[in-house]
């Protein structure tokens, strides 16, 4: 879903574990990963079926042509581990799966780095705010925490639009 912070939900999903134990982390990661897994492969299908009419228009719904074109260019410069490195990049994570459906990458190419992705970014995120739930400093401020994972989730997106608008003014 791309207006979730999905970064932000893993992390929070870790520190809750850890300050209340009501889940357990083995049974919250194995969970993730396949919802995560479901949901690229929606995106991968939909971008198969109907890639070829978003890239006649410059937007449909949230997908603007100008995002499929950079997270296009984003899998020419770094092959099939482009998949994994979106997993971690606020809204090329939601565009990626569609752009590897609508482009020319084989799903069986593609499920396997998106496996691979899945697993890091779930258990990595995840297992990163159980750690952090645990620190007596992170409990009493979670809420500043929150705020700044958040930030941080959102910094690469920010950077592009002045990047963008730094070579547009350039231009």
């Amino acid at each position: 879903m791309p207006l979730l912070p999905g970064d932000s939900l893993l992390f929070v999903a870790g520190a809750a574990i850890a300050a209340t134990g009501a889940l357990q982390l083995n049974v919250l990661i194995p969970l993730l990963i396949v919802a995560a897994l479901l949901g690229d492969n929606v995106n991968y299908f939909v971008g198969r079926f109907l890639g070829h009419e978003i890239k006649k228009r410059e937007r449909i719904l949230f997908f603007k042509r100008e995002y499929l074109d950079q997270t296009h260019e984003f899998y020419e410069k770094h092959g099939g581990m482009a998949v994994i490195m979106a997993r971690f990049i606020p809204i090329v994570r939601t565009i990626a799966p569609f752009v590897a459906g609508a482009g020319s990458m084989t799903y069986s190419r593609y499920i396997m780095f998106c496996i691979a992705g899945a697993i890091l970014w779930v258990g990595g995120v995840t297992c990163l705010g159980y750690y952090f739930g645990t620190i007596p400093f992170i409990k009493a401020h979670f809420e500043l925490v929150l705020y700044a994972i958040i930030l941080v989730s959102v910094l690469p997106v920010i950077w592009q639009v002045i990047k963008s608008k730094r070579t547009a003014t350039n231009a």
